[in-house]
């Protein structure tokens, strides 16, 4: 056992040393294991939203201003939905929509059902929110492969061009989530560094060697797990950023989408008790109003 916990919610970057590759690795515990206990899905629909939240940590920390990274995927399998939005401050939550019934079907058989046995046919996407001043970017692929990671490197690949292995994993033993994810890119050969196709072949060779249980392993550091991987070439660590789970819904953020249904509807809201209930997709907050709180314009 190591003398001190190894740390958690951390999500860092590293370039191997004189070789045309980045990435960034994501180690995911107290953060995720508060996503998901906070929505109660059954395991496959709480296993693909873990692997979409270290998605979007992997992909969200590149960014180089304030915003919002936010992966989603749409289909019309027994997972209609599942959205996760990490934010610049290291914010990060998720949820989704899914049909109980379909779900324990299509679990029937499978261990662990990916995505697509999940999402069946639809769409993968990523989508850059600089804030309310910007236009927002949104690529879209289809789902491609049974798994979110093979997802996103379709996405890379046809959207920037840009060669991409992506590793994603989620677990609950011993009685907690974890989440991990390891993210790898070929910069592109020019003038300078010449041909980079052998460096990219042999760097994917030790990414394959990755094991779920390496990415979730509580005594196994980041750091160790490059090390591990890369000590032959030399890895170059760039620092790490904390991740917490974080919703910004507010109760005046769901006044105001109350005040933009008209007065009748409302009054269709109004419970038993006199109260309009409100429950927040991403944390499974519940706001409880008055409608006379509601009642100014």
């Amino acid at each position: 056992m190591p003398d001190t916990p190894i740390p958690d919610d951390l999500v860092g970057a590293f370039q191997i040393d004189g070789e045309p590759v980045r990435g960034r690795v994501v180690r995911l515990g107290a953060a995720i294991d508060e996503i998901l206990r906070g929505h109660d899905y059954p395991d496959p629909v709480a296993n693909l939203l873990g692997e979409a939240c270290a998605l979007a940590a992997l992909v969200g920390s590149n960014l180089k201003f304030e915003g919002r990274l936010i992966v989603e995927a749409r289909g019309a399998g027994a997972v209609r939905y599942v959205v996760a939005d990490y934010d610049t401050s290291g914010g990060l939550r998720g949820y989704c929509r899914f049909d109980p019934e379909e779900v324990a079907a299509a679990s029937g058989g499978f261990q662990r059902p990916g995505a697509r046995s999940l999402l069946g046919e639809g769409v993968f996407m990523m989508t850059v929110d600089q804030g309310p001043d910007m236009d927002r970017y949104q690529g879209v692929t289809n789902i491609e492969g049974e798994t979110l990671a093979l997802c996103a490197e379709q996405y890379f690949a046809q959207s920037e061009q840009t060669p991409t292995r992506v590793r994603l994993a989620v677990g609950s033993d011993p009685g907690a989530w974890r989440a991990g994810g390891f993210m790898i890119q070929h910069i592109a050969g020019d003038a300078a560094r010449g041909d980079t196709a052998e460096a990219w072949n042999r760097t994917q060779a030790f990414f394959e060697t990755i094991g779920e249980d390496e990415l979730l392993d509580t005594e196994l550091s980041s750091d160790r797990l490059l090390f591990r991987l890369f000590h032959e070439d030399g890895v170059r660590v760039f620092g790490s950023k904390p991740l917490r789970a974080f919703c910004r819904c507010s109760e005046e953020r769901i006044v105001t989408v109350l005040k933009s249904f008209d007065a009748a509807e409302r009054a269709d809201m109004v419970e038993d008790d006199g109260k309009i209930r409100v429950t927040c997709e991403y944390c499974s907050r519940v706001y409880a109003l008055a409608p006379e709180a509601l009642a100014s314009a």
